[in-house]
């Protein structure tokens, strides 16, 4: 028998694994040409991500395709090759500090560089309005938060770490909306700088847009401000008159700067780059006062040079009282200039009245933390994405992976998880749209109307107690579940690939997700908050979860009728346990006892929220979901019974985690 003679692979012979393809993540039927619409009988169906389109569908009135337009949009914009190209360069080339110029002076001009790539992807950050659509007015019959947060979705894994800055002037944003109708008090001018201010922030044009900083952290603090040192003196008449005479008194923009000179150390700046700044600092009349600073200042009266083309150049700037200290390095966000800032005679103006400077911040922290619970869900889904695309292609033993039923149940099972985390996370954006707008007009004609309560004060009340659980619950689990999504792939998983535009680099969204749990509060501290809210005697008349809480999700869970009753029963337990928990506890056992009241929480709100969905918009798959989840979260787990054959079940674990039909799939029963 002649032996086989068997040819050696080389570098470029021999089997190559198949690129995996990534679908855009949302699609809208009537943004495709009118030959391709037949094939799809809803968004849904057209969408890779069929979570995200539901939160469309269960949140947005059926006419609102001034968003699901957008949505298709910035879906393949994401996937874009030129656009990848700036995302895999601002994850390559990282920022770099030129604290001195060239003969050793302080560099108070351009010390911090950042790439081109990141500068493009802030750029575009702008003109697709992922901050501004929250703030277009105009629209006033569909949630614009939802709007926002579904395009930072979409957008934020392509556009790296922009969302953190984004984020931060969202809130800065939000906060400066609450005092444009102040009087200017004691500082004249005030008023028309947080205007241009605000306007900037919420603008779609690259040339006059501003993201914001937060400098909140210190040393000594951390998460916890009371440790701030840095201190604000309010300056004399004589001083702001000298500062205009050695031509200190305007910003870069010609605003005029504040009558407040700041004075301290900030030992993490997210977002350096930015135009402008909300801090913390100490005054004499003791307490914490909440401050807006430009990040830059002009030099002189007026700049004599000239360009080349005999015109006036523009003013001098330099950086208004910081010094970039150094920048920090960190396991990830890398692309995201992170420093220490030193201030040093910074002016700036006081934002609300002195003192009551924590309770000014909270504005920011609630749209940053439910940014993070939000961002979280995104990088999660962009990592399931990979996982889908890669599974469709990736051969092992003689099939593809997408056929093998030991990996669809594992990858069912992460979806379920995803699907959770996304819900719990709109719920809140979803709310906090409902504080910001009318509820007859933008949740009244929507299939969320059982769902989000009319009365702001309830919402509001509801959000204090669920942003915390969101923010701590969600960030711990998207990271369990990236690092699923990295084992999917193997050892392809664990590299850094930016190759390709990048999209197959799971390893970088897991290193910049994990951030998430810590950033604005670990989960201790998010515990914390929830412990805080629950002994606040002046919420919630008295018991925010007796009185506001627990109404309420038991009129969500009352609406299921006899769909779901296995399900009811579990949530109510769990509810139950909730409430055996706090009550007569002491705050010291509920501080204790402070983890296990937020998953308490969050089994309850996310599972009557999956079974809401799958409810209002009936689905086979979506109650399979739901079904799943809740009894994965009882307080008795038990193996979910089923009479189906395993093969039957490997069908569903299919539509779960690939989307695909199935004709197999439990009936939804008649509601």
């Amino acid at each position: 028998m002649t032996p086989q003679l068997f040819a050696a692979s080389s570098s470029t012979s021999g089997f190559f694994q198949a690129l995996p393809v990534l679908p855009p993540q949302y699609t809208a039927v009537e943004s495709l040409p009118q030959e391709s619409r037949p094939r799809f009988k809803s968004n849904t169906e057209a969408s890779d991500d069929k979570a995200i389109s539901r939160i469309l569908e269960l949140y947005l009135p059926s006419n609102a395709t001034a968003v699901t337009k957008h949505a298709h949009h910035l879906a393949r914009l994401s996937l874009n090759p030129a656009v990848l190209v700036h995302a895999t360069d601002a994850e390559t080339n990282h920022p770099v500090l030129r604290s001195l110029t060239t003969f050793g002076e302080e560099n108070k001009n351009d010390p911090l560089w950042t790439t081109s790539g990141w500068q493009k992807l802030k750029e575009i950050g702008f003109q697709e309005g992922i901050v501004a659509v929250a703030y277009d007015k105009t629209h006033t019959t569909f949630n614009r938060r939802i709007h926002q947060f579904v395009d930072n979705h979409i957008w934020s894994s392509t556009g790296t770490m922009t969302g953190c800055p984004q984020s931060m002037t969202d809130g800065a944003a939000t906060l400066l909306s609450k005092r444009l109708e102040d009087s200017d008090g004691d500082q004249p001018g005030r008023g028309k700088v947080f205007e241009e201010a605000y306007h900037r922030l919420t603008s779609r044009d690259p040339a006059i847009g501003w993201t914001s900083g937060q400098w909140m952290t210190e040393r000594t603090g951390g998460s916890d401000v009371s440790g701030t040192e840095t201190v604000a003196h309010r300056l004399k008449q004589q001083e702001l008159d000298q500062e205009a005479r050695e031509g200190r008194d305007v910003d870069s923009v010609g605003m005029p700067l504040g009558p407040w000179i700041i004075d301290g150390f900030k030992w993490f700046s997210s977002a350096t780059d930015s135009e402008m700044s909300v801090l913390l600092a100490r005054t004499s009349k003791g307490g914490l006062s909440a401050f807006y600073i430009p990040m830059r200042r002009r030099v002189g009266h007026k700049n004599p040079s000239v360009n080349i083309l005999n015109e006036e150049a523009p003013p001098r700037s330099e950086l208004n009282g910081v010094r970039i200290q150094r920048l920090k390095n960190k396991l990830g966000t890398k692309s995201l200039p992170t420093a220490e800032l030193e201030l040093k005679g910074a002016r700036g103006w006081l934002i609300g009245t002195e003192g009551k400077g924590v309770k000014e911040i909270s504005a920011i922290l609630n749209i940053t933390r439910l940014s993070t619970a939000a961002g979280s869900a995104a990088n999660w889904a962009r990592g399931l994405a990979i996982c889908r695309a890669y599974s469709k292609v990736r051969k092992v033993r003689g099939g593809l992976l997408q056929d093998n039923p030991a990996h669809l149940t594992w990858m069912a099972e992460e979806t379920t998880k995803y699907w959770a985390g996304a819900h719990f996370a709109f719920l809140g954006v979803a709310m906090q749209g409902a504080l910001e707008q009318d509820w007859d007009k933008m949740v009244g004609n929507t299939k969320a109307a059982k769902l989000i309560p009319q009365d702001k004060t309830i919402v509001s009340t509801l959000l204090r107690l669920l942003l915390p659980v969101m923010k701590a619950q969600i960030s711990v689990a998207s990271v369990h579940g990236l690092r699923q999504c990295m084992e999917c792939l193997g050892g392809v998983g664990y590299c850094e690939n930016n190759e390709d535009g990048g999209l197959m680099n799971i390893a970088k969204i897991y290193r910049d997700n994990l951030v998430n749990p810590i950033w604005e509060g670990t989960v201790s501290v998010m515990a914390e908050d929830v412990v805080r809210v629950l002994t606040d005697k002046r919420l919630g008349n008295g018991d925010t979860l007796v009185n506001v809480f627990t109404p309420w999700i038991r009129g969500v869970l009352g609406r299921y009728s006899t769909a779901f009753d296995a399900e009811v029963m579990i949530l109510e337990e769990r509810l139950q346990a909730l409430l055996d928990l706090v009550r007569g506890a002491s705050k010291e056992e509920l501080l204790y006892r402070g983890r296990e009241i937020l998953e308490h929480i969050e089994a309850v709100v996310s599972g009557a929220v999956v079974i809401f969905d799958a409810w209002a918009n009936p689905d086979p798959v979506a109650r399979v979901i739901a079904v799943r989840w809740v009894n994965a979260k009882a307080l008795r787990p038990q193996v979910l019974q089923t009479s189906r054959e395993w093969r039957e079940q490997v069908s569903t674990d299919k539509s779960i985690f690939l989307g695909t039909s199935n004709t197999n799939a439990p009936t939804q029963p008649k509601l």
